[in-house]
């Protein structure tokens, strides 16, 4: 086993913006998640994992987020979230509900593949270039449905890995990349805390976790992963974070909230954090 993992899980804009309040907040008491040995994100993580690992810090993040700073900002209209259940929620099989929603995302109509590039170069902040530390990004190929990660290794650029981690079906398409289809990394697991195997200490901050439709909950994966010997903290969202969230996790008005939320919230976990980060 090497030592520590920091899995970074989707959330749209207001679950990104929660998870920075709760890195803010923890590196405040300091625990400075940001020096870990390997950092994991998947969809909106991917692009706080991204930046954390290239020496952003979660203080400055927070600071853009209170801010106003440009974000992610799509509408999802009551038609593309009725096509979405319908494929996510149709099968009790893993495999194949996650089949099915990639199906229908490659079927959808929506903006054209550069609308998604243009949107991830906007929330990287100019980070264009893999980070020297051990960052993975997990994504999920729309045709055979299997989770893939991306890293540095990987022979695609960084901005196109975060891309396909975000590609959200149906509402965006699936992205381009090294010859196949990607779709967001939290089709099948939000936050993919099963990637964390091998570490001996893991956090994961999981805005949302659970996926829509039959698959393990982060809290589930977690617990996987400590019944294998890893000392490991599941951190989501307590009754007042999610209701600054509101229902919309795209709504841009609910930044500033969901981020004060969380730096609050870390006040709760710095003793389970700790616990397992500095034992």
């Amino acid at each position: 086993m090497t030592d520590t993992a920091l899995v970074l899980g989707g959330g749209g804009a207001v679950g990104l913006s929660w998870t920075v309040g709760v890195l803010a907040g923890l590196a405040e008491a300091g625990l400075d998640l940001s020096g870990a040995d390997v950092t994991i994100g998947t969809s909106a993580g991917s692009v706080i994992g991204a930046r954390l690992a290239s020496g952003v810090t979660a203080e400055e993040m927070y600071q853009e987020n209170l801010a106003g700073a440009p974000a992610l900002d799509v509408t999802v209209t009551l038609g593309q979230t009725a096509r979405f259940l319908w494929a996510a929620l149709g099968s009790r099989d893993p495999e194949r509900s996650v089949q099915r929603l990639g199906r229908t995302a490659l079927a959808a109509r929506t903006a054209p593949e550069s609308a998604v590039h243009g949107a991830v170069a906007t929330l990287l902040e100019g980070v264009r270039e893999w980070p020297a530390r051990d960052l993975r990004l997990a994504a999920v190929d729309a045709r055979s449905g299997a989770l893939e990660v991306f890293d540095a290794a990987s022979g695609v650029t960084l901005p196109e890995a975060v891309a396909a981690s975000c590609a959200v079906p149906v509402v965006w398409p699936p992205v381009s990349v090294a010859g196949r289809r990607w779709m967001d990394g939290g089709s099948r697991s939000t936050a993919n805390v099963q990637l964390a195997l091998g570490h001996r200490r893991v956090v994961a901050i999981a805005p949302i976790p659970k996926a829509v439709g039959p698959h393990p909950s982060a809290i589930e994966q977690g617990a996987e992963l400590a019944a294998g010997g890893a000392s490991v903290a599941v951190l989501t969202p307590d009754r007042a974070s999610r209701a600054a969230f509101g229902r919309n996790m795209l709504d841009q008005s609910r930044r500033g909230a969901a981020a004060r939320a969380g730096r609050v919230q870390a006040a709760s976990y710095v003793d389970t954090v700790r616990a397992v980060w500095k034992p």
